[in-house]
């Protein structure tokens, strides 16, 4: 599947159907988070995998009770060991690095489940020191996320997006350039504008042409019925 459609198409699945999952698909999508980039090449990321239904459901109650945690036909649980940040970037390594190596890892995840026909949900929400107790996290490891993964059971609506030119900056926080999408090259946005303006032209110039149509013909009616008048005093001479 093509990356650009895994990234425009893929949506958080809440409702799963009771199809097991393959485990070589989960295997794929492991790999996938597993090859994804860390700060220094740290790799400080772990792995869970439960696919033990009676454990799955267990984690609903540590997770606000969220429908796609009791439903989930594999959850993995990612885990990021923050003493190995820390000892080579110190209090930002431990606080931001380590955070940021697993979310580049389950968003790796996330698309490959996609691309692999399963329906996927990032977990941020849960009781992490009944997640820690459960699957014995040591202390130098901390749970950053759950991923809930099965056969989609819905197809969710897209999500509305800001326009791109309000969250992209130049140079500066807040400077924006007025003709973003030529610098994008999205001309379609330049067209559409100029259908819009001359359109607008047109509908602004469309009375003023009637008046001057109406005036020309007013004039040559005019004209016409001195000529015919003209006309008939020469004939009756």
């Amino acid at each position: 599947m093509d990356l650009s459609e895994c990234i425009r198409n893929r949506r958080s699945i809440r409702k799963y159907t009771q199809q097991p999952v393959e485990f070589d698909k989960i295997t794929k999508i492991i790999e996938a988070g597993h090859e994804a980039p860390s700060a220094g090449n740290l790799q400080n990321w772990r792995f869970i995998l439960i696919t033990d239904k009676n454990v799955i459901r267990s984690l609903y109650n540590h997770c606000l009770k969220q429908e796609q945690v009791y439903n989930a036909q594999a959850i993995i649980v990612v885990c990021g060991v923050v003493d190995i940040a820390e000892r080579f970037y110190g209090l930002r390594g431990k606080r931001l690095y380590t955070t940021q190596n697993c979310a580049c890892a389950i968003q790796n995840m996330l698309l490959t489940a996609y691309d692999v026909g399963l329906g996927a949900c990032w977990i941020g929400a849960f009781d992490e020191d009944k997640i820690r107790s459960t699957f014995n996290i040591p202390e130098n490891t901390r749970p950053q996320a759950l991923i809930t993964l099965g056969y989609p059971d819905e197809i969710p609506k897209p999500p509305h997006k800001d326009e791109l030119a309000g969250v992209v900056y130049f140079h500066k926080y807040g400077a924006r350039i007025k003709e973003l999408h030529i610098v994008l090259r999205d001309y379609s946005v330049e067209w559409e504008k100029q259908i819009a303006q001359a359109q607008e032209s047109i509908d602004k110039g469309m009375p003023k042409i009637v008046e001057k149509t109406k005036s020309l013909i007013d004039y040559l009616s005019k004209k016409f019925k001195e000529y015919n008048k003209e006309k008939k005093k020469k004939i009756k001479r």
